[in-house]
């Protein structure tokens, strides 16, 4: 589950929001930084903290829009355009073969196993997933909010936009390890 930390600045950002959305940002901000400086004071790598970075980016630039303009109707879109930028992250790092998830990973996973195909696959399609799962967030939030859907539907359309990612990044490496070895040429025994 260490792949959700990531998602801290956003989660924090969500719940200050539901107060004043200019200090949510800045609380994304704050938190985003923390967790930045701590992860690069670990020594890891920026290819694994994409997520973090791109929260840093996103909220550096509300939280100077909140500063500059208190009163610009950024509270409405917040959730959309959190979503939208979430899916950018995702889809913009499959466009440049660099999926986010690829540095997680390898985190937990051994060097040796880094450059295969079939490592990369994986997190090709787990990126995918998130990249779904935050388009279809953004998506339905923006419908919900031009057709004054309840907000039972934005909660919905949260947990299911983040639950299908989450399940499959816990379960679809294990499969795709099952795949593979299954397709293993079995060595013959010595007798």
């Amino acid at each position: 589950m260490g792949y959700l930390r990531g998602f801290v600045p956003w989660i924090v950002s969500g719940a200050v929001s539901s107060f004043d959305w200019r200090w949510g940002a800045l609380g994304g901000l704050a938190s985003g930084l923390l967790l930045l400086l701590q992860d690069r004071r670990r020594g890891v790598g920026l290819d694994a903290l994409v997520l973090e970075v791109s929260a840093v980016v996103y909220f550096a630039a509300v939280g100077a829009v909140a500063l500059a303009a208190p009163h610009a109707a950024l509270s409405k879109p917040a959730g959309i355009l959190s979503f939208a930028w979430l899916a950018v992250t995702a889809w913009g790092s499959l466009a440049l073969r660099r999926p986010f998830t690829l540095g997680i990973a390898r985190r937990r996973t051994p060097r040796e196993y880094w450059d295969r195909p079939e490592f990369i696959a994986v997190n090709n399609r787990i990126t995918a997933a998130w990249g779904a799962g935050f388009t279809f967030i953004c998506l339905s939030l923006a419908v919900g909010g031009a057709v004054r859907a309840p907000a039972w539907v934005g909660i919905a359309a949260h947990v299911a936009g983040l639950a299908g990612p989450a399940v499959f990044t816990r379960v679809h490496p294990a499969r795709a390890r099952a795949r593979l070895l299954a397709r293993a040429v079995p060595v013959p025994q010595e007798q």
